[in-house]
């Protein structure tokens, strides 16, 4: 019991950032249909509720295409599409209406459970939905009439707007009326794309089957630049995907990320809580889309001295680095390079320059337990090659007791004491015994 306390406090510890991060900025939630009809869509419906309880502003915009389909094959009605988009015709149109007004009511009434011993129990969520999509249709294309199937006219932000200040969930479908009164069959990620650029969404999330985006060797990409995303959607087009969820949330990512959303998230709607874990973790679960990077590699700043003490005591502790006081790391911080994730320096190495020898000493290398596994050394050697350059060193230097093979991997060569610069050399510590490794700047 006591282990699984414990567990439970780092939970809430290290999800403490994200909460007051997350609270009072609006997410737009994409379910497709595919994510509703699967089993583990009340843990969804459970885990949206929390993110409300938490103060986060919800937009949530379901479609029904498998549930559209099911109807139309159960009514005999062709399914017919041209370039990958549904010609909604007036038959095709009352199925499409029932299937998404028997959806609405279902998403309504599992938001509004409170009972005792559920999930939402006490959370009296007002859910909230309404003509906030102006609709128009689609047209005719190469002689081809879209009938009843429609692209957004306009968006009603304003009253979106008021609804989520008054602590309601908005609940958009794929069904929207034009000004002339029809009613038009709209793409669940064209509404969700639009509504997240125009409410300034802090994040559009949406769910697949997979646990995210997965590259050639089977693994989750966990990020993704603009040109990474056109690159994966050329890809899996040419595999014949254009209308898989993933390829259709890829698509609108693209869109929002370059109209200001800082970042789309897409993940499985098979995994038990991937929606808390992506949200509330430091490298959540899934793919996330964002137009720069989440981590950045820069000099270090006065500001981040907090942040290299907490990587580097436990190492000093243990007797792999050599104790540095708050007060020296204050006088020497422009030495040092970070990697800083999310606010959180993952990683740090500090230069210091013999300039008159033209050699520097790589020192106080520290890389996060959660990132021991990836390149993040590398990243700093890379930085720290570069920055020698810049100071026209030759060679760079490292004394280490414990990372011997590390850095002979990485082409570094044992060397004796004789090749230390004259002041480094009356400041070696003999009984430490560090090995010392060396490697050209330029090699």
């Amino acid at each position: 019991m006591k282990e699984r306390t414990t567990e439970l406090v780092q939970c809430f510890r290290h999800s403490v950032p994200y909460i007051n991060a997350h609270r009072g900025k609006t997410f737009v939630i994409m379910l497709g249909g595919e994510a509703i009809k699967y089993g583990n869509f009340s843990g969804i419906i459970n885990d949206i509720g929390l993110l409300h309880s938490l103060g986060i502003r919800l937009v949530v915009i379901y479609g029904s295409c498998p549930q559209i389909n099911a109807s139309l094959n159960e009514k005999n009605i062709k399914i017919i599409y041209h370039k990958y988009t549904r010609i909604t015709d007036l038959v095709s149109l009352e199925q499409v209406k029932k299937a998404a007004g028997r959806l609405q009511l279902d998403i309504t009434a599992r938001l509004s459970m409170s009972l005792s011993n559920t999930p939402l129990q006490g959370a009296n969520i007002n859910v909230v939905s309404g003509n906030f999509i102006i609709a128009q249709p689609l047209g005719v294309d190469d002689g081809i009439d879209y009938c009843h199937s429609g692209r957004i006219r306009r968006i009603d932000k304003r009253a979106i707007d008021c609804q989520l200040k008054n602590g309601a969930i908005v609940l958009i479908g794929p069904v929207a009326v034009s000004v002339t009164g029809e009613s038009f069959n709209l793409t669940s990620e064209e509404i969700a794309t639009q509504v997240s650029i125009e409410l300034k969404a802090e994040k559009m999330i949406g769910f697949c089957s997979k646990q995210g985006v997965i590259n050639d060797e089977g693994k989750i990409i966990s990020e993704l630049l603009p040109d990474d995303i056109k690159y994966k959607i050329n890809k899996l087009e040419k595999k014949g995907d254009y209308i898989s969820s993933t390829v259709r949330f890829l698509r609108g990512a693209i869109k929002a990320c370059k109209r200001g959303v800082n970042r789309s998230h897409l993940i499985s709607y098979h995994k038990n809580g991937a929606l808390l874990q992506e949200l509330f973790s430091r490298d959540g679960i899934g793919t996330q889309m964002v137009m720069e990077s989440a981590e950045k590699i820069r000099r270090a700043s006065i500001n981040d001295i907090g942040g290299i003490l907490e990587l580097i005591r436990p190492l000093e502790k243990k007797g792999i680095l050599v104790r540095r006081s708050r007060e020296q790391l204050e006088i020497e911080v422009d030495k040092f390079t970070i990697i800083e994730r999310d606010n959180l320096t993952i990683a740090c190495a500090a230069l210091y320059p013999f300039l008159k020898e033209q050699i520097g000493e790589m020192a106080c290398v520290a890389v996060h337990p959660d990132y021991r596994n990836s390149s993040r050394g590398d990243l700093l050697l890379k930085k720290i090659k570069i920055h020698a350059q810049e100071m026209n060193l030759k060679k760079i230097f490292v004394l280490t007791t414990k990372s011997i093979h590390w850095f002979q991997e990485r082409g570094f060569i044992l060397v004796d004491v004789d090749m230390l610069p004259e002041s480094k050399k009356k400041m070696y510590n003999y009984q430490r015994r560090s090995k010392i490794l060396m490697i050209d700047v330029f090699g």
